[in-house]
């Protein structure tokens, strides 16, 4: 059974927010150079970076001195280029709760993301946000 979630932790890790959101990641060049330095083709092969001076190349074949280059990086299935509609990364490990399976090197959007931040990334269907310290509003004492 996974460890339980400290008490002071907003966050009940649903994956609602993951499943709905998921398919939107934009990874930052940096995050990439990451991956290309750590040879993640298992994460890259998920992207397609869109150049400003050629078409868009798939991240498995951007090399690391080709990130100038990007423009945006865009979710794409591997296999298909369609687009995904579900994070590929996100694993349910119970039948309520889901983990990220590249938590260690996930997109800086997924690290800096906290759906009960009131104006910027608030999420009302947060399962955090029905604890009372984050309901509705986030106290603004901080």
């Amino acid at each position: 059974m996974a460890d339980p979630l400290p008490d002071d932790e907003p966050c009940r890790q649903c994956g609602l927010c993951c499943r709905i959101f998921g398919p939107g990641i934009a990874p930052t060049p940096e995050n990439v150079y990451a991956w290309i330095k750590e040879e993640r083709t298992d994460i890259l092969s998920w992207f397609v970076a869109f150049m400003e001076d050629r078409p868009p190349v798939k991240c498995t074949r951007l090399l690391a001195e080709d990130l100038g280059s990007v423009v945006f990086f865009e979710m794409r299935h591997p296999e298909t280029g369609e687009y995904v509609t579900v994070c590929p990364f996100l694993k349910r490990i119970s039948k309520e709760r889901y983990i990220c399976g590249i938590h260690r090197v996930k997109p800086e959007m997924c690290w800096n993301y906290q759906p009960w931040i009131w104006g910027e990334t608030y999420f009302n269907r947060c399962k955090g946000l029905a604890r009372d310290k984050y309901r509705g509003f986030p106290d603004t004492d901080g």
